[in-house]
């Protein structure tokens, strides 16, 4: 049971089935063109910004697999909605300082935007007390610009190559390496953007062969990254609508 503060009212309970179901019949519908098969794609629904009440309504509509950014919200939200008796999946997408990750891990099952050795190291000391290994993706530089985050492709350096990042998650005994994720540079097409994201995942599982996972394309953008082989995309805006950023 849960409080009303908790609870979605009616209208916009229906709302949010109605996106559920546009969004739902998009991945299909992706996935049809390419011959895919749909169970290869998980929809997480990127909930930042909005209340537990719609976690909580998206949950009892069936969407397993939840999505935040920041932890200081992220953290609260999710007591709340356990606190209601409802466990999704959390997965924890945006840029992550190595200071919050003994928090994260608390509430996440999924991280996808691991960048450094260094920020793996932070994660894999933090899950001494977890029960279960901690999913990990890399989030991949596409563009090679180091202030949006993510490890550099052929890179050599040992705290930011991709190839360094990989191995310190893989060695991490608290950690699960399941993949990569990448965001489209600005000013790139998705098709380029995906296409060059397809690439760098060839190459990874030739030596990562049991890191399958690739978590790209959001609410505008993900039919292409279906179409270049995501397994996770990540939806908001076109499931739960627009809403004034919190500050």
């Amino acid at each position: 049971m849960t409080d009303s503060s908790a609870t979605a009212r009616p209208d916009r309970r229906a709302e949010l089935a109605a996106g559920l179901a546009h969004i739902r019949t998009r991945i299909a519908d992706a996935c049809a063109e390419v011959g895919r098969d749909r169970a290869e794609v998980t929809m997480i629904a990127v909930t930042k910004t909005y209340p537990a009440s719609d976690v909580l309504a998206l949950a009892g509509l069936g969407v397993t697999d939840m999505g935040e950014n920041r932890d200081q919200e992220a953290a609260g939200k999710a007591a709340e909605v356990a606190a209601a008796g409802v466990r999704p999946r959390w997965h924890f997408i945006g840029q992550l300082q190595r200071n919050k990750a003994r928090s994260v891990v608390r509430y996440a099952d999924a991280v996808h935007s691991v960048d450094s050795v260094r920020l793996a190291r932070a994660l894999a000391s933090a899950t001494a007390d977890r029960e279960s290994p901690l999913d990990a993706m890399v989030q991949v530089s596409l563009d090679g610009d180091a202030a949006r985050g993510g490890a550099l492709p052929g890179s050599a350096d040992p705290g930011a190559g991709l190839e360094p990042v990989a191995e310190a998650v893989a060695e991490a005994p608290g950690l699960r390496l399941t993949g990569l994720m990448a965001v489209a540079p600005l000013g790139w097409e998705p098709d380029r953007a995906f296409a060059r994201l397809a690439e760098v995942a060839g190459a990874f599982r030739a030596i990562h062969p049991g890191a399958t996972g690739l978590s790209a394309g959001m609410s505008g953008d993900f039919e292409i990254a279906i179409r270049y082989g995501a397994t996770h995309v990540r939806v908001g805006s076109a499931l739960l609508g627009m809403r004034p950023t919190l500050r």
